[in-house]
């Protein structure tokens, strides 16, 4: 009698990432992700407006305590992070292939994001000093410029399933801003695999909330949204910029719109000083 047996592939319906937690779309909706021939990988979850919101209340919620965290607190956090997405390297390297990128390529795509991270986790405790000042006033003064992070920043993550990402989301949180992502539509599954790795990471929940689903349909939601600070349009196509734009002007939010230099060895500084506000004090000389 022969005990040969024939497996069952476990078909994955991925959650969403909110609050440090996985829950599902509270519309139950999902969509089929596929890989670069047409095959079936797995099903996303399919976020809805009630879910937007639902990340922007955790994220508000995390940014007291994180904004509050030393520098070099942050910065050790982030470099724990960059040191588990590398123990993964593996799984990241087959879902990147899944894409259609080469073995070669995938694997240089996962060291660089992980060396883009571990870039900006260095700029934890240096950013202060560089786009802070202290100011020459003619008087007996003191006068000081601190850069102090703008809240909850709303970000349209690029189509590159990690790299871009990774671009885009570190220099986010690195300064102490939370963050509510919409990821790739369709290569979703790395960014829901590096939800898993910030998952089981020493980062606080609700400092990185990730959507998955229809651009067009959450991106209005999160534009318009009062208790969002910042956004982060990198990911949209010109032709949409403006309506979203036009959305954000509601609370005056900050707009970011620049191409991720994802292939640069030194990206600069633009897009953390973005998401910064700048504060000035003054005190008198003591006598």
């Amino acid at each position: 009698m022969s005990t040969d047996r024939q497996r069952v592939d476990v078909r994955k319906t991925y959650k969403l990432f909110i609050g440090g937690a996985f829950p599902r779309s509270e519309s139950g909706r999902s969509y089929p992700v596929t890989d670069a021939e047409g095959g079936f990988l797995a099903n996303a979850a399919r976020a809805s407006r009630k879910d937007v919101r639902d990340a922007v209340v955790a994220a508000r919620k995390a940014f007291p305590g994180w904004s509050a965290r030393t520098p070099y607190n942050r910065g050790q956090i982030l470099y724990r992070i960059a040191e588990m997405l590398e123990g993964r390297r593996a799984q990241f390297v087959a879902e990147l292939r899944a894409t259609g990128l080469g073995k070669g390529a995938a694997g240089a795509e996962v060291d660089a994001a992980v060396d883009r991270w571990v870039w900006y986790a260095g700029w934890a405790d240096k950013l202060a000093a560089v786009a802070g000042n202290a100011n020459p006033v003619a008087g007996p003064f003191f006068t000081f410029s601190t850069p102090e992070p703008t809240g909850v920043v709303g970000s349209i993550a690029p189509d590159g399933p990690l790299l871009d990402l990774v671009s885009a989301l570190a220099p986010v949180i690195v300064s102490g801003n939370t963050a509510v992502v919409v990821a790739s539509e369709p290569a979703p599954l790395p960014a829901i695999t590096f939800a898993e790795v910030l998952a089981t990471s020493d980062l606080p929940g609700g400092v990185v909330n990730l959507l998955t689903g229809r651009r067009a349909e959450l991106a209005p939601w999160l534009a318009g949204h009062m208790d969002v600070n910042a956004l982060d349009l990198t990911g949209v196509a010109g032709t949409d910029v403006k309506p979203l734009a036009e959305a954000a002007a509601g609370n005056l939010k900050r707009v970011f719109r620049d191409p991720v230099r994802a292939d640069a060895e030194d990206p600069g500084t633009a897009r953390m000083q973005a998401f910064l506000e700048i504060k000035t004090v003054w005190h008198p000389v003591g006598v």
